[in-house]
């Protein structure tokens, strides 16, 4: 299965043929070696390129895609992208349409490849006639000369892994492979290299990796499609709010669901830990594998599909404060909190300004507490609740200066103190602390609502 070539006729020629690591730090607890199948090295940085190209050469034999058509589908993205890479070495238009639950990296690397991307409700029926399945086998009746894929129910896709991914994983394992972990979505992928291996040796075990929010897991066990599993979830990528015609039970051994923060943040310690910068469903495929390994044993070899690359994910799993903001982190210090709200504008007054303008920059920003500041010092503060008692005993203050009614300073705090600690600063009269950043000497202020959000995740 080696590539001997150096030098390709096109990017077309490098797909396929991706690496085998070994995984040393997430997967050391586990009795026996897992090695992860790296699909990021083929061109388009996922798995799906493989069986992109697939389908698009089967239709193009069969004579369903023509010269100068117009390729039209529903993605996540990762199938797109290696429709597209097709598209330009074959001279084909691309339509996509996704959902507005994709990272805007997905849609934007789209964009790029020059494919005209339509973005979709997430949280509506595949029968709606605004989803994005919907919408594309619209415009696949519509638009003349084109080609509507439907990689869920394309048995190309499947071919794809049964003629590539399974023989690789055979060769490169030399035999030795007993269990296949795929996180799935479309089914493709764990239907075809589940199928080639169990040729080979019908021992081996193919487990596929879900989410909760789909359907999927609660078919395969009971065989009912039930809609009342179907709920919003975050993972990019897997699972299903309807079954694909790819799946076929004979090939897959158990579903097992992972949460949207459990798949996150594995991704983001197996870029750390194990230096491979992977997708979202990398991460789930990993934290599904942890959950089963009590059914693993020494004599075990394991082989994860790590399906895309952490690129199309900067904007989510790698951005501290999307996560913080879902709870998918724990917030232990003031810096933590910090990361999670982001940084704001910190708005001051002077002991010049006036009790008005106080007043006014409070009803402008909606804020409770207002540090008074000259010169980057630290004079005193005012707040809403004290400026109202004053105000009710005299109205004619508000003219007069900030500090002839300033409070004293709000309390300041390291970013490294505990979270648990700020309870001391925080009391009925005095509703926020600040954060110095000694890098700069800037402050940010932290607020008792701040805090409690935190808590509450």
């Amino acid at each position: 299965m080696t590539k001997d070539k150096k030098v390709f006729d096109s990017i077309l020629d490098t797909i396929g043929n991706t690496p085998l690591v070994k995984l040393n730090k997430v997967a050391s607890d586990l009795p026996c070696p897992v090695y992860a199948k790296v699909e990021f090295f083929n061109p388009g940085n996922s798995v799906k390129d493989r069986m992109a190209l697939k389908m698009v050469e089967v239709a193009e034999t069969n004579g369903w895609l023509k010269p100068g058509g117009t390729i039209i589908e529903g993605t996540s993205g990762n199938t797109g992208m290696g429709l597209a890479l097709a598209a330009i070495q074959k001279g084909y238009k691309c339509i996509f349409t996704t959902t507005d639950k994709q990272s805007k990296e997905k849609v934007d690397i789209l964009r790029a490849l020059g494919a005209e991307v339509i973005v979709c409700p997430t949280n509506v029926e595949p029968e709606d006639p605004q989803s994005y399945y919907s919408v594309s086998k619209r415009l696949a009746k519509e638009i003349p000369n084109s080609w509507y894929v439907n990689q869920y129910d394309n048995p190309a896709n499947k071919l794809a892994h049964y003629e590539q991914t399974g023989p690789e994983i055979w060769e490169q394992t030399e035999g030795k492979v007993t269990h296949i972990i795929v996180a799935s979505g479309t089914g493709g992928t764990i239907t075809g290299t589940a199928r080639f291996l169990k040729e080979q040796n019908p021992a081996i075990q193919a487990w596929a990796i879900d989410s909760y929010g789909s359907l999927l897991t609660n078919w395969f066990r009971t065989g009912d499609i039930d809609m009342s599993f179907v709920h919003p979830y975050i993972t990019e990528g897997i699972g299903e709010d309807f079954v694909p015609e790819n799946y076929e039970k004979d090939y897959i051994d158990h579903f097992e669901q992972v949460t949207d923060k459990d798949g996150a943040v594995m991704a983001r310690r197996i870029a750390k830990e194990e230096g491979i910068f992977v997708g979202y469903s990398a991460g789930s495929a990993i934290a599904g594998l942890r959950q089963l390994k009590d059914k693993l044993k020494p004599t075990d070899l394991v082989v994860v599909i790590f399906h895309d690359h952490g690129s199309r994910y900067v904007g989510k799993v790698y951005n501290d404060e999307w996560m913080l903001q879902r709870g998918f982190l724990d917030v232990n210090s003031v810096q933590d909190l910090i990361n999670g709200v982001g940084r704001r504008r910190l708005v001051t007054v002077t002991p010049d300004d006036t009790i008005q303008q106080a007043i006014d920059l409070i009803e402008k920003y909606d804020i409770e507490q207002l540090p008074v500041m000259q010169d980057g010092t630290l004079h005193g503060s005012v707040s809403q609740h004290s400026l109202f008692k004053k105000l009710l005993k005299n109205t004619e203050i508000k003219n007069e200066a900030v500090g002839q009614h300033m409070e004293s300073p709000l309390p300041v705090v390291a970013p490294n103190t505990p979270l648990d600690r700020l309870t001391s600063y925080i009391n009925a009269e005095n509703g926020a602390v600040l954060v110095k950043d000694e890098a700069n000497g800037d402050y940010q202020i932290v607020t008792k609502y701040d805090i409690l959000n935190a808590l509450s995740k």
